[in-house]
């Protein structure tokens, strides 16, 4: 089963707030995908969030091989499918639309994005090899694209807290998970909260809330499938 298939309608709507360009297959995993692109591409930015998305079920997901995430830009509801591009040792995970847009992820942990506009360049957050989120709290260093050859360095001051089992639902799929969520300030004493739902038998973040710098904003990330 097609990759673009999948992505046709998603990636579409993300590369129109990225600002990339490039093609995608035109042939639908079903025709509510593409409608429903193609509907959100001719309203306005404000009516896409409820237009944009097309229903999903489990039937047609356990259809689908390879593992894929859905992650949606908090601030304007656009989203997108992204599949597994690389893996590399340490648990770190590239995911990657057709045209290049990319999250990568250490443990289930953002520390990379590429292609969103004010990227996040790089995070040095701790990790553990057997623990899946951060592994504790502490600083965490993030450096944000602010231009073509640009970072800006901003540092935060985080405190992890285990919040306990959490049942939750994704795509009529009910997964027991633990919630961890990281407390972190500005320097000028703003609040960021990140939230995982981790499964440490199955070794999977199912589900985050984590924040990308302050041009992306918060991604909403779920895991669909498992490959």
């Amino acid at each position: 089963m097609s990759r673009g298939a999948l992505l046709a309608a998603s990636l579409a709507l993300l590369l129109a707030l990225s600002g990339c360009s490039g093609g995608t297959r035109s042939d639908p995993l079903y025709p509510q995908i593409l409608a429903a692109a193609q509907t959100a591409l001719t309203q306005g930015r404000a009516q896409r969030a409820a237009a944009a998305r097309p229903p999903l079920t489990r039937a047609v997901l356990d259809e689908i091989e390879g593992s894929y995430i859905e992650v949606t830009l908090e601030r304007s509801g656009l989203f997108a499918y992204l599949f597994v591009s690389t893996t590399r040792p340490g648990g770190v995970v590239q995911w990657r639309t057709e045209d290049d847009v990319t999250l990568t992820m250490r443990q289930g942990v953002l520390i990379a994005t590429r292609g969103l506009g004010g990227d996040l360049v790089s995070s040095a957050v701790a990790t553990a090899p057997d623990r899946l989120g951060p592994a504790g709290g502490g600083e965490r260093v993030m450096f944000i694209r602010t231009g073509d050859l640009e970072e800006r360095r901003l540092g935060l001051a985080c405190a992890l807290q285990d919040l306990g089992p959490a049942t939750i639902t994704i795509v009529e799929q009910a997964q027991a998970t633990r919630h961890l969520q990281e407390r972190c300030t500005t320097p000028d004493g703003g609040e960021i909260v990140n939230d995982y739902w981790t499964d440490a038998r199955q070794g999977l973040v199912w589900q985050s809330r984590q924040w990308a710098g302050p041009h992306i904003g918060y991604l909403r990330i779920r895991r669909l499938t498992t490959g």
